[in-house]
């Protein structure tokens, strides 16, 4: 008679996650901001007469953080979190769940602290978990990403007041300027960010199009390891 071996999920998991402990220590420090690779200025969008064509071009500036790893990793366009500057399918195996923090054995507080744990690697935020499915912006170009941030349906019931606060002070926002480890910050500062995002309001909110509105970021295949796994804790 063949028997099928118990696997206690739980157990599984946890061992998975000391793996990446472990690994994750022996990585190297990233700076707190990218002040190598900083946002345009609003000032230097005046000479640009019309105000439409001035709004878009803040909006593509504003997309080079919002179209930017540390932001794209918790914004997927389906169930599954991102990590790291390819996109690549979260390690250990989660999902979202119903509210957006993971499934047992793997809800997101079960590695992700109160802050980013440096010497592990393992980055963290008291609220951390993924942006509802309706604002997945993986495989969206910047054009739709913009029509969404802006569709009360579509981002949580903001109005353009509340977008800005988001955008201009949310702590969760503001992690991807001090993301810890080896991690690469978003370009600018969390306060060059909000700037933009407060001037593309001011002229209108306009959302870009040809082939900057265009542009799309795509994440890194789902390798067959990673199936394996998923298919052995949630399956």
């Amino acid at each position: 008679m063949n028997v099928r071996p118990f696997v206690n999920r739980s157990i599984v998991a946890s061992l998975i996650s000391a793996l990446l402990l472990i690994a994750a220590a022996c990585g190297g420090g990233a700076p707190e901001q990218n002040v190598d690779d900083p946002l345009t200025a609003v000032a230097e969008f005046a000479s640009i007469g019309d105000e439409a064509a001035r709004s878009k071009a803040l909006f593509v500036e504003a997309g080079r953080v919002i179209q930017h790893p540390r932001c794209l990793n918790c914004h997927p366009s389906d169930a599954h979190p991102r990590q790291g500057e390819l996109l690549a399918m979260h390690e250990p195996p989660v999902v979202r769940g119903e509210d957006n923090h993971g499934e047992s054995p793997q809800r997101c507080d079960t590695c992700h602290q109160g802050a980013n744990v440096d010497h592990a690697g393992i980055p963290g935020h008291p609220a951390w978990h993924l942006a509802p499915l309706q604002m997945g912006w993986i495989d969206r170009s910047l054009a739709e990403i913009c029509e969404q941030i802006k569709d009360t349906e579509r981002n949580g019931g903001m109005d353009m007041k509340a977008l800005l606060h988001h955008m201009e002070e949310d702590s969760l926002v503001g992690w991807a300027w001090h993301p810890g480890g080896d991690r690469e910050p978003a370009p600018g500062t969390q306060a060059a960010f909000g700037a933009l995002i407060r001037a593309w309001i001011e002229t209108g909110a306009h959302c870009p199009d040809g082939e900057e509105g265009a542009h799309t970021v795509s994440a890194a295949p789902w390798n067959a390891d990673c199936q394996s796994c998923h298919e052995l804790l949630f399956e």
